[in-house]
């Protein structure tokens, strides 16, 4: 390995900052991964450079290259969260050593950066602004990469929104493009998530003591915060003020004029950046992500999808080797001209319930032969079974009551904290809040693979209440637990039956012979969700709440991509 000062970190006027080893801490943590790509070059630092914001401001990025003569392509992580732990040796170290010049950069506001943070406003423009500074480097060759998670996910949209010229790919993990879905999807708001982002945002960028704080004073104070009236401000007791949060709660519209511009959607009909997608089932973005993908589809992009066994964060740990992979090889295709590492299809998916992987042309997957039926829905009957046969006509299956102070709780589910995940709903589906529709043992694997819904027919009673649903998978020995889910919020004329559908999240899952399918179905998942408070004022506002009666009726249903039944077909 060359470890001779490189000749590309020169710089042509100016003090020079020095040229070191990456921090101790750095170098630790990369020295614990296993399964990774051998190591191609000793990485070099130079950090705390000032890089001009789009306002003339100051952003700090710090540099990392590979310790060796030569061209290399530059990769740009813009992320509101701090340069140190983990971004410095997943992204600076580990892409250094694989000959990348990498500069990660805190945005506007954070991590020593000037100005203040807003969620969305700034990126595009400083985006380009960073860009237009790179281009004065001398040790930039023209050809840019972009790559890593999360907001850092939604910085590479903003810069794809008006692309320059040099970016030729891009990497997004588990990644965002519309806020708004983040906090309201589905109608009900994502309170437990808002509130890990409010965390991450507000404190992660200063060091890990006032993050860690940060995250103990949530853990403790969970309880009260999320079953405040209102919801609004509550969370100030363990995160202080956090202005972009309070604007999120306080606009739950996505027509409203506040989040005009916040959604990148239209990024990805950039039909010329190539764009890898990674992410996970139990993922809070894996919704965004399959947006994503169908848009690059549409527009005809050069893209492929990872979706692996992992949540937000766990794609980032027990997954990284399996992510670091994909996206260095996709990285080395469209910026080193080296596609030896890409693998022959366009989407690979590990599959639940039969631990395997499995390689797809395309997501969703077509039916075969193309002229296939599609599958039959698996219908809600009054004994708390799941038939293939249609309902003779309209009649009440059961009823329960929703009552806002105390709501069906959440078990695990596509989360940003540490209960995310396939869990054990048991428990949860004793409760007389709940109900529950199961089909028969399974004679033959199913394997469900691509979109799931439900058809939910019911009246509440109040005219207002949140449905929400779940599919589960319930074993020889009576355990649930859950594949997806998904949460409607349901507002009609009091006592009258109506239709909704549940659009629960994709999934590749194997229901294995003796198992059962099982459709699950509450008002609602606190504090996932906060709960609604059953008399039409938003839930973030609401000071008293109402209990809601739910009547489900027959016609309801369960879509899913295997078909009916095994024992009914």
């Amino acid at each position: 390995m060359a470890d001779t000062r490189p000749h590309d970190v020169t710089h042509r006027s100016g003090p020079r900052p020095p040229v070191r080893r990456p921090p101790l801490s750095a170098r630790l943590m990369r020295a614990t991964w296993r399964g990774l790509p051998p190591q191609r070059y000793d990485a070099g630092l130079e950090a705390g450079l000032a890089v001009p914001g789009a306002d003339g401001g100051t952003l700090r990025a710090d540099h990392y290259f590979p310790r060796a003569e030569g061209d290399f392509p530059t990769l740009l992580v813009r992320t509101p969260y701090g340069r140190g732990l983990p971004w410095s040796p997943m992204y600076g170290v580990l892409f250094a050593e694989q000959g990348f010049h990498v500069v990660i950069q805190s945005c506007r506001g954070t991590g020593g950066s000037d100005g203040r943070f807003d969620l969305w406003r700034n990126e595009t423009a400083d985006g380009l602004a960073t860009v237009s500074w790179l281009r004065g480097r001398p040790w930039f060759t023209g050809t840019l990469g972009t790559v890593g998670p999360s907001y850092l996910g939604y910085t590479q949209w903003a810069l794809a929104l008006d692309p320059p010229p040099e970016l030729k790919a891009m990497v997004v993990q588990v990644g965002l493009h519309d806020p708004h879905a983040l906090f309201h999807r589905g109608g009900a708001f994502h309170l437990e998530n808002a509130l890990a982002v409010g965390a991450g945002m507000t404190y992660q960028h200063r060091g890990i003591v006032p993050f860690l704080k940060a995250g103990l004073r949530l853990h403790r104070g969970l309880g009260t915060i999320t079953g405040a009236r209102p919801l609004r401000k509550a969370y100030e007791s363990a995160l202080g003020e956090v202005p972009w949060l309070d604007d999120v709660m306080a606009h739950p519209d996505a027509g409203d004029p506040y989040w005009r511009g916040a959604s990148l959607s239209g990024a990805a009909e950039q039909a010329g950046i190539p764009t890898a997608l990674i992410s996970g089932w139990h993922d809070a973005l894996v919704d965004q992500t399959f947006e994503q993908y169908a848009r690059l589809r549409a527009a005809g992009a050069r893209t492929s999808l990872l979706v692996g066994p992992w949540t937000h964060t766990s794609a980032l740990r027990q997954g990284w080797p399996e992510v670091f992979a994909e996206s260095l090889a996709w990285l080395r295709a469209h910026l080193c001209d080296d596609p030896s590492g890409l693998r022959p299809t366009r989407v690979r998916v590990h599959v639940g319930g039969a631990d395997t992987w499995r390689d797809l042309d395309d997501w969703p997957q077509p039916p075969v032969p193309a002229s296939a039926p599609a599958p039959a829905p698996w219908y809600a009957a009054p004994d708390g079974s799941l038939t293939s046969r249609p309902p003779a006509g309209p009649a009440p299956l059961t009823s329960f009551r929703h009552d806002p102070d105390a709501p069906t709780p959440s078990v695990g589910g596509p989360l940003l904290s540490r209960t995310a995940g396939p869990r054990d709903n048991t428990a949860l589906e004793a409760r007389d809040d709940v109900r529950t529709f199961t089909g028969p043992p399974l004679t033959e694997p199913l394997d469900a693979v691509g979109p799931v819904s439900a058809r939910v027919w019911l009246a509440v009673d109040t005219g207002h209440a949140d449905a929400f649903v779940r599919l589960c998978d319930v074993d020889g020995q009576g355990r649930s637990t859950h594949v997806c889910d998904g949460i409607t919020r349901v507002t009609t004329t009091p006592g009258t039956p109506t239709e909704v559908t549940v659009a629960m999240s994709p999934t590749a899952h194997r229901f294995a012979p003796g198992h059962r399918v099982r459709l699950q179905i509450s008002g609602g998942a606190h504090p996932r969700y906060a709960s609604n408070p059953g008399n039409g004022v938003p839930d973030t506002e609401a000071t008293t709440v109402t209990p809601a009666h739910l009547t489900l009726y027959t016609g309801t249903s369960l879509t899913l991509p295997g078909g009916a039944p095994a024992s009914e077909r």
